[in-house]
């Protein structure tokens, strides 16, 4: 087995005298109180029992504040869809942006409050992402516009249609504009359509905040077709991402994760996986899963293309490629291309039309089309055009636009020229506004005609020609919002309603029956009934006009600068939602801001300051960074693996106040950085500078919160070495047959317990855990778990019950990641169970390490013996829940009457001072159990599922009863993978009832290391 050093950051990697004073003293923060009486004082940990175990001090604090009273007011009439503490579900669709997830709504007493993928849709299979898990949380931002609006005063809609229709009127012939982000319903189209025809010369106009129309355009010069095929990763053996991130951001995530995964799970009895190159500018998370990666300046990516395409044999002249190490993989790629004809894939992030054309002829030489990629069903993901965005505002600024009506774009922040499209909307004689909140552009409108959030309204949608889902109110409307097709339908002097429209449509499409429109709601998909057969198109591209066009590109400067989507954040639609805010960062591990992603050794030039020890600081240096004639001051970050001439920022952040709280003020805007090349926006800049401030800035981390100490926590080897001996992955567990021929009975003094019935258990396979971080968005949904905001971030106060700890090893320059899951492990032999001095943590007779909140203290000794550091102390009363007097500490609205409303009521609210941590989502297995005894059968494999497993879209964590000899883990653990299969720190015996299957990779096997060397470099 390939042996490595793992590390979280350079001052891990170099044990630094800073990291080791942080291991030293990590539980040095004194525990504080607030109490004007005996605990004025600071209180060191070993004085908590002395002062409040159970004394009558403790009851005479707990008695001096008065408990808030709260009613509930019970149904008189108790409506028939609602069944008090039973959860209802309904079919709906995520479409925002483009973005495609059918997703089932879990409801209760009428109130969204969790999403999960939608298992009956052939696109996703059930999948979804980060932003999709936290969009039930937008649906009570506070911030949403409540009313429609007429010049910032609230009005009716009867007044406001009336203007509005008397506008329309006298606008003399001037072009009427709907503009609007990727829309993907065919019904609504078809209203806009209706609405526009009444006004000549009016046109609907397509603008993406991050744009794909480069794809579009050079789709439509090679095939004829401005579409975007489907693209089937499954298919592939080999993949190529040229600065695609298709498993972060790139087009539809939660489809190609999906659909990557397959190809990633390793067979023990024929272990074959597919092989994965990268070539990039920056560290994606796309990149930071691949076998073979490769970094290069974000103007050497057509250079890079057209190497590529000469390489699989195309007739093309490709410029030099001086970094040998890159040149040498694309070498390296383009042979593995060739030998796995029509079962290879080359996808591209660029939005630049050569490049695309390039990409296109590398796909149609290695028999892409029709096999890998599809035209049989094109995808409707992105249909953005920014041509004619720019010709929009020339056309606004030259005041020959009539009136420009809005809908889900906000270009007067994400516009590359900003400034323009504003002084152009100022010479429009009627700006009206569909978008849900005050945004950046709905503040320049006159009227304000807010759209319902896509949870309370009725839609439709085609991800793929023949592919549709759709979407039904799962609440009634929590404002005074309407459908923005009621809308247009009543300046269109349509009386009929967007409800009724929508349905009339759709009955008779289904031939007219009423019942299968009623099918269609609660499946929530249409789809063919037999797949369309994978089809090719025609290539025509001009290969010599796009290779001469990218030879005769500018070269790059000193430094460059290349713009990124997180994957939370994204182009910042969804910037004002806490959850995804305190998400850390795939890469980054950072939380609430975007930053100057940069380099070790570029970090260098800055100041001498920066060594090892500046990860573990708060306080980073801030950089101005100039480019494109703009120009932004932001802290640094250093990221392992970024190309070292390159400064990557994220976009998406410095939305305005109107926003909302959590996104308001928070990070810089990025996209003045974006250019027009006079086809397309480019975003990236080939010439940038970039200088110190003298000034720092807070970052918050959760990057060196935890460690190990140096014991091995990754297991990781390649598949060749896989092949050639499965076992040499666990050559280190020999050492445990010292104990005696059973580890777990004989290595321990505690007597052994049988568990006769059901025993919980967990698999997570590092292969296809792609570090997405879905599961922890899930899991915070599921189980109310706090927001506690950037300071307390900084303080290492998170709240995350699932984390997802990055690991990089190898070269800083070039280093190889791996993600691993990490929460409680639910150990048979659990070491916080024994050093609670009131027993709140406790084992169940299910395998289960239970958390007693009314019996917690706060001691953290649980957390001090916890070798896997998951557990985490409530420091602050986040949620309202204890009976402290001004004790309530709120986040962005997070404890609003409204924002409240996404609790599980199924999972207690914790008060300050308790230790939280993953529960198994016992509240599911509960539920479980009892619909198996309701309907008189034993409980079945996978009716029982945790948060994090039902969101994981790779199907990396598997989830069970470890006695059914017919459940997967079951089978996982004694069939399929036991080779791979590992327990993490198991030398300590604490008998975990979650293990992890080692990370394998398809590249070349390392040489052997020597003895001495091996055990080393086996120690994180």
């Amino acid at each position: 087995m390939e042996q490595k050093k793992y590390w979280k950051g350079l001052e891990e990697l170099h044990n630094t005298d800073a990291h080791q004073e942080i291991v030293k003293n990590e539980f040095s923060e004194e525990l504080p109180f607030e109490s004007e009486s005996l605990l004025n004082a600071t209180t060191p940990r070993r004085d908590f029992l002395k002062y409040l175990g159970f004394t009558t001090a403790a009851a005479a604090i707990a008695a001096s504040c008065e408990t808030p009273v709260r009613k509930a007011i019970p149904y008189v009439n108790k409506p028939e869809e609602i069944t008090p503490g039973v959860a209802n579900y309904y079919a709906s669709s995520y479409t925002i942006d483009g973005e495609f997830v059918p997703v089932v709504v879990k409801t209760r007493e009428g109130r969204p409050i969790k999403m999960e993928g939608n298992t009956l849709s052939t696109i996703t299979n059930g999948s979804t992402t980060a932003r999709v898990q936290g969009a039930v949380l937008s649906l009570y931002d506070t911030a949403r516009l409540r009313y429609p609006s007429i010049g910032g005063t609230e009005t009716t809609w009867a007044e406001l249609d009336k203007q509005v229709t008397a506008a329309l009127s006298g606008l003399g012939g001037a072009p009427v504009v709907l503009l609007s982000s990727t829309l993907l319903s065919p019904t609504t189209k078809k209203v806009i359509g209706e609405f526009l025809a009444k006004y000549p010369n009016s046109r609907h106009v397509v603008y993406d905040a991050v744009s794909y129309s480069g794809m579009l355009a050079a789709n439509e010069a090679s095939y004829g077709k401005r579409v975007i095929p489907s693209y089937r990763f499954d298919n592939a053996k080999v993949i190529v991402s040229l600065g695609a991130d298709f498993l972060g951001t790139w087009l539809n995530p939660a489809e190609f994760c999906d659909q990557f995964a397959k190809t990633r799970k390793i067979d023990a009895k024929k272990p074959e996986m597919s092989k994965h190159f990268v070539f990039e500018s920056t560290m994606s998370l796309t990149g930071a899963n691949a076998d073979e990666r490769y970094t290069h300046r974000p103007s050497q990516a057509g250079a890079v293309a057209l190497a590529l395409l000469a390489a699989v044999g195309g007739n093309v002249t490709a410029p030099a490629i001086a970094d040998k190490r890159v040149a040498d993989g694309i070498q390296k790629a383009a042979k593995e291309l060739k030998a796995n004809q029509g079962k290879s894939l080359v996808v591209s992030g660029s939005n630049d039309v050569n490049v695309q054309i390039i990409v296109n002829a590398i796909n149609n030489i290695i028999g892409a089309n029709g096999t890998t990629i599809d035209f049989a069903s094109p995808s409707n993901y992105r249909q953005g055009n920014d041509a004619e965005m720019a010709k929009l505002v020339a056309d606004m600024n030259a005041g020959s636009i009539g009136a420009v009506l809005v809908y889900g774009a906000n270009p007067a922040y994400d516009y590359y020229d900003a400034p323009k499209f504003v002084e152009g909307l100022k010479k429009v004689k009627l700006a009206v506004s569909f978008n849900e909140r005050n945004d950046e552009t709905t503040e320049l409108c006159k009227y304000q005609a807010p759209d319902h959030h896509f949870l309370e309204s009725w839609n439709d949608a085609e991800a793929k020609t023949g592919y549709y889902s759709f979407t039904q109110p799962t609440i009634l409307p929590l404002f005074k919002t309407r459908a923005v097709q009621d809308s247009l339908l009543t300046w269109s002097g349509n009386t009929t309603t967007w409800a009724d429209y929508l349905k009339n449509e759709w009955v008779a499409k289904l031939g007219g029956d009423q019942s299968a429109w009623d099918k269609v709601l609660q499946d929530g998909v249409i789809e063919p009934a037999t797949a369309p057969a994978l089809s090719g198109a025609s290539f025509a591209g001009d290969v010599a006009g796009a290779a001469a066009k990218i030879n005769s590109a500018k070269k790059g400067g000193t430094y460059e600068l290349v713009l990124y989507e997180k994957v939370a954040i994204g182009n910042g639609r969804l910037a004002n939602n806490p959850w995804l805010q305190e998400m850390p960062d795939p890469i980054t591990r950072a939380t609430w801001d975007n930053y100057a992603c940069i380099s070790n050794t570029l970090a260098q030039k800055f100041s001498t300051e920066l060594g090892d020890d500046y990860e573990i600081h708060v306080e980073r240096k801030v950089l101005k960074i100039k480019a494109n004639g703009k120009e932004v001051e932001l802290p640094l970050l250093i990221v392992p693996g970024i190309h070292p001439d390159v400064i990557a920022i994220a976009v998406g952040y410095g939305r305005s106040a109107n926003t909302g709280k959590a996104a308001g003020g928070i990070g810089k805007n990025a996209y003045p950085f974006v250019s027009f090349n006079g086809q397309t926006f480019d975003y990236f800049s080939t010439d940038a500078s970039v200088e110190a401030t003298g000034s720092k800035y807070p970052v918050a981390s959760t990057q060196t919160h935890n460690s190990y100490e140096g014991r091995p926590i990754v297991k990781e080897t390649t598949l060749a070495e896989f092949i050639r001996n499965p076992k040499e992955v666990n050559e280190d567990r020999n050492e445990l047959k010292k104990f005696g021929p059973d580890f777990r009975k004989d290595a321990t003094l505690y007597p052994n317990y049988e568990y006769q019935g059901i025993k919980w258990g967990m698999s997570i396979d590092l292969n296809s855990c792609f570090g997405c971080g879905a599961c922890t968005i899930a899991c915070q949904a599921e189980n109310n778990v706090s927001v506690v905001g950037k300071d307390e971030v900084a303080k290492g106060h998170e709240m995350h019950w699932l984390r997802i700890d990055r690991y990089f090893s190898g070269d800083t320059d070039n280093p190889e990641v791996v993600f691993q899951p990490m929460l409680c492990q639910h150990c048979d032999n659990a070491p916080c169970e024994n050093v609670c001095p009131v027993g709140a943590t406790n084992h169940s007779n299910e395998g289960i390490n239970q958390m007693a909140y009314n019996r917690c203290i706060g001691t953290r000794y649980c957390a001090n013996n916890c070798p896997y550091k998951v557990r985490r102390l409530n420091w602050r009363d986040w949620n309202g829940a204890d009976s402290f007097e001004n004790n309530l500490y709120d986040v962005a609205d997070m404890n609003d009457n409204l924002t409240r409303m996404v609790l599980n009521p199924d999972v207690v609210v914790r008060s300050r001072g308790v230790m939280e941590k993953c529960s198994f989502c016992v509240q599911r297995l509960q539920d479980a159990k009892l619909q198996a005894k309701k309907e008189g059968h034993p409980l079945k494999d996978g009716a029982a599922k945790t948060a994090c497993q039902q969101a994981c879209s790779a199907g990396a964590i598997v989830f069970g009863n470890v006695n059914d000899k017919n459940s997967e883990i079951f089978k996982i653990r004694n069939e399929q993978q036991t080779d791979r299969l590992y327990y993490v720190l198991e030398e300590t015996h604490t008998l975990p009832n979650i293990n992890y299957l080692a990370k394998i990779r398809n590249k070349d096997a390392a040489p052997k290391a020597e003895s001495a060397h091996h055990e080393e470099a086996h120690h994180a």
